[in-house]
């Protein structure tokens, strides 16, 4: 392959050190420096979790600012994109765990109100398609709060209003979705997730995620208690369907947030495809014959559904070579050939201390990519 072939970086963030804009600009950085006539084309994804907005925005589309809960309750400036009438919204922009006060967790109390909030918001841009990216939450709601900003009641056996998050769902008495956002009923709503679990039980939001957010093991069991008698009080309410969501892969995607979601109407979707679709990939790729991939961790998750492992199986179907970056690597060359990764780059192939990959990783990136460039471009 020589320097003037097309090579497209459709890589997620390295978590903790630099954004999926920023990974693409050093790779590029590097590159160039060695074959400096590459045309290179860089299309930063996600998966659906943290960091989706930013690779929509990257991708062209507006970003718009919105005032909205944050878990705890207090304000918080959150974001969505938007392009003509298709939104991005991540949940986690309003119910993220980034979003609580340093070292404060709050497995039982953290709503997802703001996510409702955002939802609203995109409706209220003239949003016909909404992509609602879900992962990262602070939260095991089941959606209620995403649910009670958008219209719907949640009462306890006084007609009052049961308190915020998941621990709150234990005094559920009446659940009365009428109110919701009537324009909810003529917008497509895609649920993005790499994460098929469902509602409740031993795989479900709250044993799977809840110690994640601070939750101990009784408040697992509590979560997990009140989240399945939530589902029985909407099944009371809107029928059997309820019961069938609750069992739905995805429904327990960031705290039960994708039980909300479905709902709503959702159409629950792997994350990656759906923000390739978005994102425009597919015509990126047919312009390339390299493509470089990558996330922070090449590990086991890696290969359920994460960023990387999306490009990789979309660009060999397409008949393309591919290789990764990442700051360490944890899956043999076997495992990832099978994932169409010929090859993967580490950074700690360069500097084996881990302290200084994370605190250096633009710098060491951009030599990973010189090494890339010397072995697949020159």
């Amino acid at each position: 392959m020589d320097g003037a072939r097309g090579v497209l970086v459709a890589a997620d963030k390295f978590k903790g050190s630099l954004t999926a804009v920023e990974v693409a600009e050093r790779v590029t950085a590097g590159l160039r420096r060695v074959a400096p006539g590459v045309r290179v084309e860089a299309l930063p994804v996600a998966d659906g979790g943290d960091g989706t907005v930013a690779a929509a925005v990257a991708a062209g589309f507006e970003r718009r600012e919105v005032r909205v809960a944050g878990p705890l309750g207090d304000e918080v400036t959150a974001a969505f994109a938007l392009r003509g009438d298709t939104a991005v919204v991540e949940m986690a922009e309003a119910s993220g765990l980034q979003r609580l006060p340093a070292g404060v967790l709050a497995p039982l109390t953290a709503s997802t109100h703001g996510s409702g909030e955002l939802l609203r918001a995109a409706l209220d841009a003239g949003a016909r398609t909404i992509v609602f990216g879900v992962g990262g939450s602070a939260t095991t709601d089941g959606g209620a709060g995403m649910l009670a900003a958008l219209g719907a009641r949640f009462l306890d056996a006084g007609g009052k209003p049961v308190g915020p998050g998941g621990g709150g769902l234990a005094d559920l008495a009446t659940a009365d979705l009428s109110g919701l956002d009537p324009r909810l009923a003529s917008v497509e709503l895609v649920l993005a997730s790499d994460v098929d679990n469902p509602l409740t039980g031993p795989k479900g939001a709250p044993a799977v995620y809840g110690p994640q957010k601070g939750a101990s093991p009784d408040d697992v069991e509590t979560l997990d208690a009140a989240l399945t008698h939530y589902a029985k009080v909407l099944e009371d309410t809107v029928g059997a369907k309820a019961a069938e969501y609750a069992a739905s892969p995805g429904a327990g995607a960031a705290g039960g947030i994708g039980y909300g979601a479905l709902l709503l109407g959702a159409r629950f979707r792997p994350g990656i495809e759906v923000m390739l679709d978005v994102l425009g990939f597919a015509p990126a790729l047919e312009r390339a014959e390299l493509v470089i991939t990558g996330e922070g961790s090449l590990d086991e998750q890696t290969l359920h559904g994460k960023a990387p492992a999306g490009v990789a199986a979309a660009a060999r179907a397409a008949g393309k070579e591919v290789v990764a970056v990442c700051g360490r690597l944890a899956l043999p060359a076997e495992t990832l050939g099978r994932a169409g990764i010929r090859r993967a780059y580490p950074l700690t192939e360069i500097e084996p201390d881990v302290e200084k990959c994370i605190a250096q990783a633009g710098p060491i990136l951009e030599r990973v990519a010189e090494n890339i460039a010397r072995d697949f471009l020159v």
